[in-house]
């Protein structure tokens, strides 16, 4: 009678054992997902930046056509991006178009210096910040996660239950993972 119930005691134990680490698993899951969450909201604020930007800058720099063109493809390829390193790619796109057209805004000291401009300006340099914010949170809670279901026992578990890892969302340029260069030449500071 004894190691009936020393059976099902163990039995119990595995049982409690193997439903609070499957929980763990999927409470750092959702973890991550919802830090996904955080930076799609980030992306879609500045997607919906985007256009106006560009009408803003459209305004002084007519001839610039093929600038403009290129932001608005780098934006309708952002938006339809799905996974994250299709989005990362996609982002990264746009970011170097939008750096493109930063480069147009500069040629046009009129333009620089309207209101409009400086907060739209302001704004992008916000969220740019948000976004690397939501992407440290979501990267963080996707090292958790993907340590979690490697980690012995709970591989076990997260093998069973079809876990699987998450990729991390990482710039795709390589020169934006350069520090600027910093020269003191001639008494002049270049970045």
């Amino acid at each position: 009678m004894i190691a009936v119930i020393v059976i099902v005691g163990l039995v119990v134990l595995v049982a409690v054992i193997y439903v609070l680490t499957r929980n763990s698993i999927i409470a750092s899951r959702n973890r991550v997902d919802e830090a996904w969450s955080g930076i799609d909201v980030q992306l879609k604020r500045r997607h919906d930046l985007v256009p106006n930007l560009v009408e803003s800058v459209k305004g002084y720099a007519t001839h610039e056509q093929k600038t403009f063109e290129n932001v608005t493809r780098a934006r309708s390829q952002a938006m339809g991006a799905t996974g994250v390193q299709d989005t990362a790619q996609a982002e990264s796109a746009l970011s170097a178009a939008l750096g493109n057209l930063r480069v147009v805004a500069e040629q046009y000291p009129d333009l620089r210096a309207t209101e409009n401009f400086q907060q739209l300006q302001a704004q992008l340099s916000e969220l740019e910040d948000e976004i690397q914010a939501s992407r440290r949170i979501y990267n963080s809670n996707v090292q958790s996660y993907n340590t979690k279901i490697q980690q012995f026992p709970m591989s076990i578990v997260a093998d069973q239950g079809g876990f699987t890892e998450r990729e991390f969302f990482e710039i795709g340029d390589a020169a934006e993972r350069e520090a600027p260069q910093v020269s003191f030449d001639e008494g002049t500071a270049k970045a």
